[in-house]
């Protein structure tokens, strides 16, 4: 009911109940809009507090972690000093043991040396003594067996010259009693032949002188016959004479041009001999060339095959080796270029490393062995091995390699030490990024951190945490309990982690 003394209000219209609708949500916006940037400066000026404290934090934490370290470097390079200094100390006496040792050595191999030598000069005058008798005795038996092999030599000289005086002797004899004979059967032989022809020239003269007579006759009348025969003759052949006459002096002509034509025809036969059998030779002499040369040429030829044949064979084989020799060239190059690229790299790491060796290993770069001899005999006992003679022949053959072993299985395991400690660092610097990202999360305001839960962000006194379900039961009249927040600064967890 309304109070007395006041009106009654009038009913509102549907224009008037709108605007007064619009009016209340502006004034509800507006308020909103001044709490988001009363809380937007709220935690502008927080975040700046936070960083600012942060960053005196971190300050204050370096200052102790700088004078952490730097009593740690401190108590390390006191350590370090000790250790060189013991190790110089025992790279001392080891260097005095080894020099005492050689000196001693030495020593020993000068008296070797000196008793050797006196030895071997002893030897040498022995074998020379010995020498020089074996070479008296044998100049001894040389002199007499020459003076055996002269005296010989003289006598065979004696009796070969003798011989041959009386065998002169007896020839020079022999050549005058052949002479004499010869001279006497001469003379015989003369005389006979002076009768024989004295005989036979009487009887030739006598022979002679009659035939002359009985010819002579004969003659004289055969000249008479002749004569009558000649008259009868040239009575009966006055006129054949004059006409043979003509024909002579023709014939004589004719016989001249005939002779001359057949002089001619003789001198062109003789050329034609002469000409056929050059020929004849000729074409002997070529036939036999040419079979010569079909001979040559056929070897010439079949060698000619041969040699093709091997020239093909040879490129071949030399076009195959080529190929073989250009593939293996190329790998042998590759290969030697990733050796050479290689050991460029290992030299470069080498170099890198050297810089971050400490001092101990620039002293001591091969440690020896950290076994005990019972871990040692153990190890051997768990896992033996039979020196055989391959095995020792490569085990000599890397006898070099000790030391580089060493180095890198000592790299090795400070390589998986590093490795192990990486894995830590990973696992600390996440759980330091998770809880970072919690603390910048809570106080930061961004799409992500709006779509997420966060236990910092409340408006109006409402968190967008999830409620429980079971809630305290609270009588009407009664106020809410407060909400208590737990804020953990970054800066104390990580004093407390490092």
């Amino acid at each position: 009911m309304p109070k007395k003394g006041k009106k009654a209000k009038l009913p509102l219209s549907d224009e008037e109940q709108l605007l007064l609708f619009q009016q209340k949500l502006l004034a509800e916006e507006e308020m909103a809009k001044k709490k988001e940037r009363l809380l937007s400066q709220f935690l502008k000026d927080k975040l700046a507090k936070e960083e600012h404290n942060s960053a005196l934090n971190l300050n204050k934490i370096n200052t102790q972690w700088r004078t952490v370290l730097r009593e740690v470097k401190t108590r390390e390079l006191h350590k370090d000093i000790e250790i060189l200094s013991q190790t110089f100390e025992r790279v001392v006496d080891c260097k005095d043991s080894v020099i005492k040792s050689l000196a001693k050595d030495l020593s020993e191999a000068e008296e070797q040396y000196a008793h050797a030598l006196r030895g071997h000069l002893h030897s040498i005058d022995q074998l020379l003594a010995l020498q020089r008798r074996r070479l008296n005795l044998l100049e001894e038996s040389y002199n007499t067996e020459l003076e055996a092999l002269t005296k010989e030599f003289e006598t065979e000289r004696k009796t070969i010259i003798d011989q041959h005086e009386k065998e002169i002797h007896y020839l020079q004899d022999v050549f005058m009693a052949m002479e004499q004979n010869y001279i006497d059967s001469e003379y015989e032989s003369k005389l006979e032949f002076q009768s024989l022809w004295d005989d036979l020239k009487n009887k030739n003269l006598e022979e002679k002188h009659f035939l002359r007579l009985q010819l002579e006759n004969i003659v004289e009348d055969l000249w008479r016959r002749f004569q009558d025969a000649l008259k009868n003759y040239t009575d009966a052949t006055e006129d054949q004479k004059i006409a043979f006459e003509t024909l002579q002096v023709k014939d004589e002509k004719s016989s001249k041009e005939i002779e001359a034509q057949m002089k001619k025809i003789q001198r062109l036969q003789d050329s034609i001999m002469t000409l056929k059998s050059k020929i004849m030779v000729h074409s002997r002499e070529s036939e036999d060339q040419n079979q010569y040369i079909r001979k040559d040429k056929e070897l010439v030829l079949a060698q000619l095959r041969k040699l093709k044949a091997q020239r093909t064979q040879a490129r071949e084989l030399s076009q195959e080796n080529l190929v073989k020799l250009t593939m293996e060239s190329n790998a042998t190059l590759k290969a030697l270029r990733r050796i050479v690229d290689k050991g460029e790299k290992i030299l470069k790491l080498a170099e890198i490393c050297r810089k971050f060796e400490t001092e101990e290993e620039k002293v001591l770069p091969f440690y020896s062995s950290v076994l005990t001899p019972k871990e040692q005999e153990e190890i051997e006992e768990i896992y033996p091995e039979e020196l055989t003679e391959q095995l020792a022949k490569v085990i000599v053959n890397y006898t070099g390699m000790e030391n580089f072993w060493k180095r890198y299985n000592k790299v090795k395991l400070e390589q998986l030490s590093l490795q192990h400690r990486h894995v830590q660092l990973l696992e600390i610097n996440g759980k330091l990024r998770e809880m970072l990202k919690q603390y910048l999360d809570g106080i930061s305001v961004s799409d992500e951190v709006m779509s997420q839960l966060n236990p910092l962000f409340i408006v109006n006194h409402r968190s967008n945490l999830p409620q429980p379900l079971s809630t305290p039961t609270t009588q009407p009249g009664d106020k809410p309990p407060p909400t208590t927040y737990n804020i953990i600064e970054a800066a104390h967890v990580i004093s407390h982690i490092l």
